[in-house]
């Protein structure tokens, strides 16, 4: 192996990363330690902040076999480096699940000497092992393990029982009796203890990372810097806001790492029952859990404190922790024969029989002389919750283009204060200045270019939207992402939950007899249906449970069952242990189902006693419900009879594929059709009656498969599932926004595509094309055949009206009418055929597919990734159930369900609607133009100090230290934190703000306000030396007198002169000037509409302005002695400050002209027209800037004159939207089929 290659790690998993291996080299590691004393440390430093640099500075390259150190680097957009050390333990053996016997594993234990060992086995000391023990190299990154293996030469993880690849039968018959305590120990060797352990940092350690920050670091070099030049007052004040700072931030990280640990520890540790072997069964810690230990369920339930698979008996279960979902679920026990039984065991597919740790075990169900038992298949971190807890503890950075180009703009600062300093030091050598002035000043215009109170003022705008939101019920786990938000331009909604009410309505029923479908019947429960095969199955087929008394389980399956008004009854505990095999769960009719007539008649009571019976129904075995396969099953035995029968219910679809054909009536097709497209939920039921030789046990043992077949059809169930009231507003005032929306959801095609139709994501004129792909069969290559649903209303009126707004929204070139009137439909299925089979077509149908139905929640997660590779800006909004991997991947997540899952998400709405989607997007949108406002106004503040302070170096002066504490607390602090308070617009506008600092427009609007702001200080620089009464000022000087106003001041005689020469008639006008000009742009970088509510309804604000000016006007305007001598400025004559007033009022005005003529109405117009494109809305906006009418004259003129004319657009989705504007097969023709092995020649080349 070549040592400088590097090698993979997680290979395509989400943590994936690139590893190389390294050993110390002493000559590296001298130099280091030379360069870090002649620096002063900051060698170090830098080797800290640079774990890159840190590694190779004091290592060299060596294979992985024989590091002693790797550096890691994550392979996704971010690149991050990390440094691990890599240690060795002392094994007997390689793997932990490899085959030892067992004799020579307990003495090599026990006589092992190595310390990490001995100490967890000290009661085997004394011993003599026979065998050597083997070297392990294993290292640590985030909570995880990761060990060498020799054969594959690379590090890998061990994750659990899965590792070995084993099938659900060999899990029944080789891992089902337990672990020895010697194998137990050697395990726990390599899995650790079982602890989600979440260690809260000491304050020292906290302290010390905070302080290293780069930028603590940069400030304390300002404070030693400012007080060797005896600028205490400021230095305090900077030392005292970063206390302020470093205290909270302290405060803030301290309290989540207790909350996280909190969270964490409830009930993590727990005294369980573990099977020995021989059905010998010992009380002991969680922590002691080790993959293939059997755990014993209690009759009372548990929090679950690892992952386990279920192999003897049924748990209910509330998983509310991990998906957001607090409806019971039923676990049953692993097939143990069957084709079921012989797949691998994989704990997504098989979740129905897998108990997840942190998850509460409410009921058990158990069966005489049998325990409720799992093994246990993951430990500690490797659990799904402790994946959870690990993505709250290492997530991802936010990669935000803001923060980005804010790292950039800091560093053009830099290149900034460089000029400045090569230029003082020059300017100082050419005066003879002292070698310490020249070497203070010029580090000082370095700590002037480089504002230390940036960071504090753009976290503050976030802070007060976080605020905010908090009042409109939402909350936020990640502060960073609030400025994402202003940049959404689609967002995925679930639908069920969601877009339309939590629970179903049971509609009606419609039954199939004779091969045809009856009439529809709205009540189920009457009298004259209680016998029939089509009740019973609704009355069974259920994952229905009581808890405390009452019934729980799924919504639909509530709904259902009450449809029917049957009694569910479940059997007591005594019950279960004295009935042998069984005591079911039995269901029956009510007994006030006699007539009222016929009670008092003892003859008919009697006979309507005799036949209730016949009615009740035992539940012998529940199939689940499955996602993947869409249906779940029972079998069940009614009382009296000799054989069993099973009911199936579950898409209609897969329903009726497993039913004999001449049952399923022919209508089906035209029957669900009609259904589905008003909206309606259905769903189909059927029956089979079993062999009367089938027993219980045989029952237990058969799968699935065998039998959900030849099913008879039964009909119908037809569910109502409300839109929610407030759907169908937001999502109107989400595309006048021009913000496009989808929705994903697991239901039905056609009632998905309804829901779509009723709530106005898709529009009565517009068409959907539905893209039925099937993988490639018997030779025959995959194919998409595209069909085209109806429209139910088609108005050439609506047609026309879109066509205007269409031009009203000023496209370059006229759309096509077909362009904007189609979405696509895809199903689940074909979502994952067409992304193995057609990667080409995937960018094309994400740009036009509103409609994703029967999706998996992995798919959701897929389908955020797919449209976020077409550089789509990603909202997610659902109710947690099965939304938490999308939640996670879009760049903000909102989640309606304030359960614990809602800890994926970013964000968390207390209203059950998405009436929060807008109000979340306004104040992201607010946040981010408050981000620009602040970035802007600190970088003009730290320019217009350093022309300042430039300008007066060139004459050996300086702005004074109090000059430097009112500029910096007075005006640059208090104006900093309340101009983020503007709060958000209230309503959303079409136009989106730029997500990007390095824009032409920001770019262009900061660039003129600094040669504004340079031409200015110049032009009073300079007027003032042309004065008659100017000259060198000294204390004896009194200019003040030559005032023709009479107001004359007696000069401070007694002040000794100034050695650093504060005091002249440059520095105070620069003084006064300057302090003006930070006034003007902060007050032309306020920006109100269309993201932010105008100035001057920031009250605090305003005050803060109106409060500066009138001080600034008064002491220039008429000086205060004690002001003067404060604040270092001199006596100047009256004609002069009302100049310096006319001085300030037209730089104010040009600020402002330039602003608002140049930026907002010349160059906006480039950037706005820039962001719409196949979002754009086809309705007028709600309301026409001030720029609209100058649009048809002024764009193409401007177009041409900024180089913008045949300029592409700068993200992909809308180059993809060109393209397809240009292909006249797009979009493909009605009925017709797209072959996998056609695309080349039939598409368009790749996109």
């Amino acid at each position: 192996m070549k040592t400088r290659e590097g090698k993979i790690i997680n290979q395509g998993l989400e943590d994936e990363m690139e590893v190389w291996g390294y050993q110390p080299c002493l000559w590296k590691m001298v130099l280091v330690g030379v360069g870090t004393v002649c620096s002063g440390g900051l060698l170090l430093l830098l080797l800290y902040w640079l774990p890159e640099w840190g590694v190779k500075g004091t290592c060299t390259h060596t294979s992985l076999r024989d590091a002693h150190t790797l550096l890691l680097r994550t392979t996704d957009e971010f690149s991050q480096w990390f440094r691990a050390r890599v240690h060795v333990m002392l094994a007997p053996g390689r793997k932990p699940f490899d085959s030892l016997d067992l004799q020579s594993t307990a003495e090599m234990l026990n006589g092992d000497s190595d310390c990490r060992i001995s100490a967890v086995h000290e009661q085997h000391h004394g011993k003599f092992a026979h065998t050597q023990p083997v070297q392990i190299h294993y290292f640590t990154h985030h909570s995880t393990k990761y060990y060498w293996n020799d054969v594959i030469q690379n590090f890998e993880i061990y994750k659990g029982l899965e590792d070995v690849k084993v099938s659900c039968a060999s899990v029944h018959s080789d891992h089902s009796s337990g672990l020895s305590k010697t194998l137990q120990d050697y395990r726990m060797l390599f899995f650790g203890d079982n602890e989600i352990a979440v260690r809260v940092p000491s304050l020292f350690k906290l302290l010390i990372k905070e302080v290293l920050n780069p930028f603590y670091i940069f400030q304390l070099f300002s404070v030693i810097l400012w007080s060797i030049e005896d600028y205490y007052y400021y230095a305090t004040a900077i030392v005292f806001m970063s206390v302020i700072s470093i205290a909270t931030s302290l405060y803030t990280i301290k309290k989540q790492y207790v909350m996280l640990h909190d969270m964490v520890a409830t009930h993590s540790v727990v005294r369980v029952s573990v099977c020995r072997g021989n059905k010998d069964i010992e009380q002991a810690m969680s922590t002691e859990l080790v993959p293939g230990d059997v755990i014993v369920i209690p009759a009372n339930g548990m929090i679950l404190p690892c992952d386990a698979a279920l192999i003897h008996g049924t748990c209910i279960v509330n998983e509310s922790m991990l998906t957001g979902e607090s409806v019971p679920v039923t676990k049953t026990s692993l097939p143990s024969s069957g084709d079921d039984a012989a797949q691998s065991y994989n704990m997504e597919e098989h979740k129905r029989h897998t108990l997840f740790c942190g998850t509460h075990v409410i009921q058990t169900r158990f069966y005489a002389g049998e325990l409720v038992k799992a093994v246990v298949i993951r430990t500690g971190f490797s659990t799904e919750k402790g994946q959870l807890v690990r993505s709250i503890l290492y997530p991802k950075p936010t990669d935000f283009k803001l923060y980005r180009d804010a790292y950039l703009f800091l560093l053009c600062l830099v290149g900034v204060a460089g000029i400045g300093f090569i230029y003082t030091i020059v300017l100082s050598i050419m005066n003879k200045v002292p070698a310490k002035t020249i070497i203070i000043e010029s580090l000082d215009i370095v700590t002037i270019t480089v504002p230390p109170a940036l960071p504090a003022a753009m976290t503050a705008g976030i802070v007060y939207a976080q605020r905010r939101l908090r009042r409109v019920g939402i909350f936020c786990i990640s502060p960073q992402r609030i400025n994402m938000c202003g940049q959404l331009n689609l967002v995925c909604f679930d639908k069920t939950g969601t877009l339309t009410e939590d629970g179903l309505d049971l509609w009606g029923i419609q039954r199939a007899e004779d091969d045809r479908f009856s009439p529809p019947e709205s009540d189920a429960a009457k009298e004259s249906l209680v016998d029939t095969p089509f009740v019973a199955c609704m009355a069974s087929c259920h994952s229905l449970t009581k808890i405390e008394g009452e019934l729980s389980g799924d919504p639909l399956d509530l709904k259902m069952f009450n449809g029917t008004g049957w009694i569910l009854e479940e059997p007591t505990e005594e019950e279960t242990a004295l009935h042998n095999p069984i005591m079911p769960t039995v269901v029956r009719p009510p007994k006030h189902n006699v007539p009222e007539a016929n009670q008092n008649n003892p003859l008919t009571q009697n006979m309507e006693l005799s036949e209730l019976p016949s009615c009740e129904i035992g539940i012998v075995r529940q199939f689940p419900f499955s996602s993947a396969l869409q249906r779940m099953s029972v079998v069940v035995r009614k009382l009296g009879e000799r054989h069993m029968d099973a009911y199936l219910k579950g898409a209609p679809e897969v329903v009726a594929g497993l039913c004999k054909q001449h049952t399923v009536p022919q209508s089906f097709t035209e029957t669900l059709e009609t259904y589905t497209r008003q909206g309606f939920r259905v769903i189909a039921l059927a029956h089979r009656q079993l062999e009367s030789k089938l027993s219980w046990h045989k029952v237990q043992s058969l799968s699935r498969d065998l039998i959900e077949t030849n099913m008879e059809f039964l009909g119908l169930i037809i569910m109502q599932n409300k839109i929610k009231e407030q759907t169908a507003g937001v999502l109107r005032e989400l595309r006048q926004a021009n913000i496009r929306t989808l929705m994903v959801t697991g239901d039905n095609m056609l009632t998905a595509i309804s829901v779509a139709r009723d709530c106005g994501m898709v529009r009565a004129h517009e068409r959907v094309i539905i893209a039925d792909a099937v993988p490639p069969k018997d030779l025959h290559p995959a194919k998409i055949t595209w069909n085209y649903t109806e429209n139910p209303k088609q108005d050439i009126k609506d047609n026309q009206s879109v066509e205007i707004h269409l031009e009203e929204v000023g496209y370059h070139k006229q759309v096509p009418q077909q362009e904007q009137s189609y979405h696509f439909a895809v199903s689940g299925r074909a979502f994952a055929v067409i992304t193995e089979h057609f990667p080409q077509l995937v960018q094309k149908l994400a740009l036009r597919a509103t409609v994703f139905a029967r999706m998996a929640p992995d798919q959701k997660t897929q389908l955020v990734e797919v449209l976020q590779s077409i550089e789509y800006t990603v909202g997610m909004c659902g109710d947690g159930a099965n939304d938490c991997g999308a939640l996670k991947r879009a760049n903000s997540g909102i989640s309606l369900s304030e359960l614990e899952a809602s800890v994926a998400a970013p964000f968390t709405s207390s209203t059950s609607n998405i009436s929060c989607v807008p109000n979340l997007i306004r104040e992201g949108r607010a946040a981010l133009i408050t981000s620009f406002c602040v970035f802007k106004f600190m970088a003009l503040y730290s320019i217009i100090q350093y022309l300042s302070v430039t300008l007066l170096y060139s004459i050996l002066s300086n702005l004074g230290d109090f000059q430097f504490l009112f500029i910096d607390i007075a005006i640059i602090l208090i104006i900093a934190f309340t101009m983020s308070l503007n709060p958000a617009w209230k309503e959303l506008v079409w136009q989106r703000p730029p997500s990007s600092l390095i824009s032409g427009p920001l770019l262009c609007s900061v660039l003129t306000q600094i040669l504004t702001s340079l031409l200015f200080q110049v032009l009073a620089f300079l007027l003032v030396r042309q004065q008659s009464w100017y000259e060198t000022w000294t204390p004896q000087s009194d200019a003040c007198n030559v005032s023709r106003s009479g107001l004359s001041l007696s000069p401070n005689v007694s002040s000794p002169h100034d050695h650093k020469n504060i005091k002249n008639y440059e520095n105070t006008t620069l003084f006064y000037v300057s302090s003006f000009q930070y006034l003007a742009v902060a007050i032309v970088f306020s920006k109100g509409k269309p993201f932010r509510q105008p100035s001057y309804r920031n009250w605090p604000f305003m005050l803060s302005c109106i409060g500066l000016y009138t001080f600034l006007f008064f002491i220039m305007l008429y000086p205060v002695p004690a002001i003067d001598s404060f604040l270092e400025i001199v006596c100047v004559p009256h004609d002069w400050r009302v100049t310096l007033v006319i001085i300030v009022i037209v730089n104010a005005s040009v600020s402002f002209m330039l602003e608002i003529l140049l930026v907002d109405i010349i160059l906006w117009r480039l950037v706005f027209r820039g962001n719409q494109g196949v979002n754009g809305p086809t309705e007028p906006p709600s309301a026409d800037t001030p720029q609209e009418a100058n649009s048809r004259w002024g764009s193409p003129f401007l177009s041409w004159l900024f180089c913008q004319k045949n300029k592409p657009p700068k993200v992909l989705y809308m180059n993809v939207a060109l393209k397809l504007q240009e292909d006249a097969d797009w979009p493909p023709s009605p009925s017709t089929v797209t072959y996998a092995s056609d695309l080349p020649s039939h598409n368009s080349a790749p996109l």
